[in-house]
Formats: C-alpha cells, sequence, structure tokens
C-alpha cells in the first residue's frame, strides 16, 4: 500500500492473463483507490478479515499490448496469502482479459525487453 501525494492512494493487485497452451502471466501491478478504501485495506490486511476484501478502483499501470492505464477494475481476495486479484472490470477490453484465453505470442511479444523471449 501506499499514499503519493497529489497523485493517490494504491494498493498492490494481481491481474492474471489466461495464455494459450494453459499457461497464465499474471501482472502484479497498483491499483488507484479512494481514501477510504486505503484506510480499510490498511486496518484489516493482516487481520482474518482481510480474506474477505473487496474494492474498487482503476489500474494504475498500463498492461502491455493493451495499456487500459485507470480502466475501472473490481478487486477480491482469492488467497489470504496473496494481495487482492482484479476481478471483474466495466471496461470491454479489460473484461475480455480477464476472462479469454490469448495467444501467447502476442502478449509475450509486447513485453519490455527480455521478457517477450519465447
Amino acid at each position: 500500500m501506499m499514499q503519493v501525494p497529489e497523485v493517490g492512494q494504491f494498493v498492490r493487485a494481481l491481474l492474471p492473463v489466461h495464455l494459450s497452451g494453459g499457461y497464465t502471466l499474471t501482472f502484479g501491478l497498483w491499483l488507484l483507490i479512494r481514501p477510504d478504501d486505503l484506510q480499510r485495506a490498511f486496518r484489516i490486511w493482516w487481520s482474518p478479515e482481510y480474506a474477505h476484501f473487496k474494492v474498487n478502483g482503476w489500474l494504475g499501470n498500463a498492461i502491455p499490448p493493451w495499456g487500459l492505464l485507470a480502466a475501472p477494475v473490481s478487486a477480491v481476495v482469492r488467497d489470504p496469502n496473496h494481495t487482492p486479484y482484479c476481478d471483474t472490470s466495466i471496461e470491454p477490453t479489460l473484461a475480455r482479459i480477464l476472462t479469454e484465453e490469448w495467444p501467447h505470442e502476442d502478449v509475450l511479444a509486447a513485453l519490455p525487453g527480455d521478457l517477450g523471449r519465447t
């Protein structure tokens, strides 16, 4: 979690992308959230209540190859030992990313530097 003056409040989140061949690429990203949600996250992060944490926010990072900076997304805790997972979105492309399978060659080729080599 972090709060950046004059920018906003953020929590870490995971965005899984299902790839062809049965693979999954999971992006770790920042999720911009409202101030009261940051306070709630801080209050429950290490408690049993965290297992039921849900938050609405906006992507704080662009996701290659789609971009989508500031796309709205809802995140939920799927495993209390992990940061929340991006789960649903009203943004059509992000909704598809969260539910469909993508050709791994296309997604990996869009990653920066050596990360994109298959």
